[in-house]
């Protein structure tokens, strides 16, 4: 059987709406059993969380800061405002991460800015992660590049120049990265996604890990990606997809990431090894349903048969059509009834 190999992320995201304490019932929620209940076999669960961290001073123009944004998913009467709600401190994040780890979790850290990194004098991240719309921000990806710190990369919104640029820089002080396929259209929409990529990346990043970051709707993609060789699939996740807030929407709830986590397992476990065979679960099925040769009508002790006399019929647990040379041509040693399968033992030794 399969070993499961795919790194599945957990993403947090702003999904905490500035509370430590949302944070943590998302990783209860992503460490319980993953119990597939038609085989109740128990499947491994994500294996990290991510959170993300803004610099504020380093996040968005002063007139962008200041604009008006009073909707329903506003935490703040200007923009700025809205995105300094939402964000936790860097002891607030060493909060969530000591948590993750108590629950066994490995930890991912977005960093927006150059001025995220103080954060790493508290703790450091399993992993860094690159958000697509910073894979252009070169003087960030050296400053990250030089923690040592495995990162990953995501292109949302990149092409393959912006992708080698941003290795150029990387791989000047850093090799362990991960590339994550992704779009960043929220929601995602299935036209637009193009999974083949996720080949592209296997074929000509083959010292790289390749992954597959999700925003499309539902489960289906990221175990479809599974299947096409993503080794890092990274999903949004929620507690409710009706809370304050304009990432929940996209989102999975407990019961979809249980559900995606459960289908991405499976898939491991069905890809399996190269090549066509008969697998040993299948025997009895087969005995049960195969066909056998078997006597056409009644054949009489010592009667020679030949090919009229047979025809096929179910168990599957005698000779085969190809064998029929085995049977034509040789005397019954005891009388065979019609529609009986025909066994060799019934059969004299030599023509």
């Amino acid at each position: 059987m399969t070993k499961p190999s795919t790194y599945i992320i957990g993403e947090i995201g702003q999904n905490h709406n500035g509370e430590v304490e949302i944070a943590k019932k998302l990783i209860d929620v992503i460490t319980e059993p993953v119990i597939d209940k038609l085989f109740g076999q128990e499947l491994m669960p994500m294996n990290a969380v991510k959170m993300t961290r803004r610099d504020l001073n380093e996040e968005l123009s002063a007139s962008e800061m200041h604009r008006p944004y009073e909707n329903a998913n506003s935490f703040g009467k200007t923009y700025g405002e809205h995105r300094a709600f939402l964000e936790l401190n860097d002891e607030q994040h060493l909060e969530v991460f000591r948590y993750a780890k108590s629950k066994g979790l490995e930890f991912v850290e977005t960093l927006c800015a150059k001025g995220c990194l103080s954060m790493l004098r508290l703790f450091t991240p399993d992993r860094l992660k690159v958000a697509s719309r910073d894979l252009t921000n070169l003087p960030l990806l050296e400053a990250m590049a030089e923690t040592k710190i495995p990162m990953i990369l995501s292109t949302g919104m990149t092409g393959q120049k912006e992708l080698d640029d941003a290795l150029e820089i990387i791989t000047k002080s850093h090799s362990a990265i991960s590339i994550l396929h992704c779009l960043s259209q929220y929601p995602s929409e299935y036209q637009n996604i193009n999974l083949l990529s996720i080949l592209f990346l296997k074929e000509h990043y083959p010292q790289y890990t390749i992954g597959y970051s999700d925003h499309s709707i539902g489960i289906l993609m990221p175990a479809v990606a599974v299947g096409m060789g993503a080794e890092i699939i990274e999903k949004h996740i929620t507690l409710d997809r009706n809370m304050k807030g304009t990432d929940h929407r996209g989102s999975l709830e407990p019961e979809g990431i249980w559900r995606m986590v459960r289908d991405i397992r499976n898939t491991e476990y069905a890809i399996g090894k190269y090549g066509i065979f008969a697998d040993q679960k299948v025997e009895a099925t087969r005995i049960k349903l195969e066909r056998s040769i078997a006597s056409l009508r009644n054949i009489d002790s010592g009667e020679r048969i030949t090919e009229n006399d047979l025809h096929l019929l179910s168990p599957g647990d005698g000779l085969k059509w190809a064998d029929r040379h085995r049977i034509i041509g040789k005397k019954a040693l005891k009388a065979i009834p019609a529609n009986e399968i025909i066994y060799p033992e019934m059969l004299e030794k030599k023509k």
